[in-house]
């Protein structure tokens, strides 16, 4: 597992002809936060200003020195990725308030914690405001988030699974459906 912030400022470069497309600026997520959806190139223009991206699907492989992308047709404008709207970027995430279902405030969101596969297996903490096991281990697991915040700007966690829970626990299963059989009693 890695952090978000060890992928930011990495140099990027295409497969097919080894040339330098940038550096990665920022991260994209998908808006239940599970999954990394694209790399942010940066922006251009003074006047009409345009935000480059790479998607996900064009990303070969985050490397621990570089990361390796298709080719240089894989790089677009934000606003030719219609999905790209829905996104969120990590520099947004940062700092966003933790808290539970009763209000009590946990924490604020200090960076990503990427599982083996690119996808989201946690978040590190910053400014924790709780003593015990979330304090100790600084960082909640993706399975144990309510409400990602996206309305009102607050993550709602679940406390009792987040201090039971670690970053490398797979999440529960779901559970399953409770079926009970009927007796016939028309005999």
């Amino acid at each position: 597992m890695r952090l978000g912030k060890d992928l930011l400022n990495k140099p990027i470069y295409s497969v097919i002809d080894g040339r330098n497309l940038g550096t990665v600026k920022d991260i994209y997520l998908n808006n239940d936060l599970t999954a990394i959806t694209g790399i942010f190139v940066g922006q251009e223009g003074m006047i009409r200003r345009k935000t480059y991206l790479i998607p996900r699907p064009g990303v070969v492989v985050f490397g621990i020195d570089a990361i390796l992308v298709v080719n240089p047709g894989v790089v677009a404008e934000e606003s030719a990725t219609a999905e790209a709207a829905s996104w969120v970027r990590l520099s947004k995430l940062r700092g966003r308030v933790v808290d539970t279902p009763n209000g009590t405030k946990v924490a604020n969101i200090g960076d990503i914690v990427i599982g083996e596969e690119g996808d989201i297996a946690g978040f590190t903490l910053a400014k924790v405001h709780v003593d015990g096991p979330i304090a100790d281990k600084g960082a909640i697991a993706r399975s144990t988030l309510i409400d990602t915040g996206h309305a009102d700007g607050i993550m709602t966690i679940d406390l009792t699974l987040a201090e039971t829970t670690d970053l490398a626990t797979p999440p529960p299963p779901a559970p399953e459906p409770i079926t009970e059989e009927i007796p016939d009693e028309s005999n």
